[in-house]
């Protein structure tokens, strides 16, 4: 089994889990950082999921951490193969029937960031999406290293079709959010994962992107839900 497998949101880039990876290397777990076929524009949500079972190379997982849209995958994988627990990680929770590109409406996120950002005298108007929501607490060296390297290309693909799974899969589940999200706000989140998963969320500190801004934080926290399993070492 390998202790964490990790899955990106849009754009499919592994290259995200890169601080958090080496954290937990140095720990000494074993990890997969996943990286999706994202700017394939035939590649959905199926494709996402054999991308992610092709990474792990047949071997199961204790815990599976989801970012953003990743949530839309992680179930799907559990589903097929051994997995102890699913993180999702400022994440989309699905909907049976419902695809990942009618979630935003249906949830309201769009107007649940707008509101929030009045909250913090910000604006959506007039903010930046990616200096000022995505990567506003990450530090300059590192978004300098993900502006040098481009934003990944992210297709329709996995946007289009229905989440193709009638039920949560039969594993312990958890739900960690940042509680600086822009693009996310905690309050939504609490109230969306309430009415689809029927649990509260956890936090910690830090935004959307927080496997770069908090990559240490982060590996205490999935440490310790992997000690929840009885199998930490």
């Amino acid at each position: 089994m390998h202790d964490f497998v990790l899955i990106p949101g849009a754009g499919g880039d592994g290259w995200y889990w890169h601080l958090l990876e080496a954290e937990l290397v140095r720990r000494g777990y074993d990890v997969v950082a996943v990286t999706l076929p994202a700017g394939d524009p035939d590649a959905g949500l199926v494709e996402y999921t054999d991308a992610v079972l092709a990474a792990m190379g047949g071997v199961g997982t204790d815990v599976l951490v989801a970012q953003s849209l990743g949530g839309f995958t992680a179930p799907l994988v559990a589903q097929r193969t051994e997995v102890s627990m699913i993180v999702l990680l400022n994440a989309m929770t699905p909907k049976p029937g419902e695809s990942p590109g009618r979630w935003w409406e249906s949830t309201g996120s769009a107007q649940a960031r707008a509101e929030q950002a009045q909250r913090e005298g910000r604006s959506i108007d007039t903010e930046d999406l990616v200096a000022d929501v995505f990567f506003h607490d990450v530090p300059p060296e590192v978004t300098a290293e993900a502006m040098r390297r481009g934003a990944p290309e992210q297709s329709d693909g996995p946007f289009v079709l229905p989440y193709p799974s009638t039920q949560w899969p039969d594993v312990q589940t958890r739900f960690l959010q940042g509680a600086e999200d822009r693009f996310f706000p905690i309050e939504f989140q609490r109230r969306v994962v309430a009415e689809r998963l029927g649990m509260d969320l956890d936090e910690m500190p830090g935004g959307h992107l927080v496997a770069l801004s908090q990559p240490i934080l982060l590996a205490d926290r999935l440490q310790a839900y992997r000690a929840e399993l009885g199998s930490d070492r």
